[in-house]
């Protein structure tokens, strides 16, 4: 397999495996799929759930890994400036919101 399809936003980010946006920095986690239907089906589905998604589909080579080669994204994924300082790794729901449900205090 030469070439696979990956679905990206307007910020760059591209969607995982994980069914979260991820920056790219690490192409393993960016889901790819072998047909561009496939891809354009996924994206479909993303945008009926999401309004404001302005996405694509790419094609991209793949490495001697079998991982996408893609560029990273220059915008940070919401809520990473908290992570930072808390260390963890934030993913995105479809909707574009954090995974992560914040936790209180008593």
């Amino acid at each position: 397999m030469s070439e696979v399809f990956v679905v990206s936003n307007q910020l760059g980010h591209y969607w995982g495996k994980s069914k979260a946006w991820v920056d790219g920095r690490d192409s393993r986690p960016v889901a790819r799929l072998k047909h561009r239907d496939e891809a354009v089906n996924l994206l479909f589905e993303l945008s009926s759930k999401d309004v404001t998604l302005r996405g694509e589909v790419l094609a991209t080579a793949v490495d001697s890994r079998g991982d996408p080669v893609i560029e990273p994204s220059q915008h940070p994924l919401p809520g990473a400036e908290a992570d930072l300082l808390t260390g963890t790794e934030p993913t995105l729901d479809a909707a574009g919101q954090t995974g992560a449900n914040p936790t209180t205090t008593r």
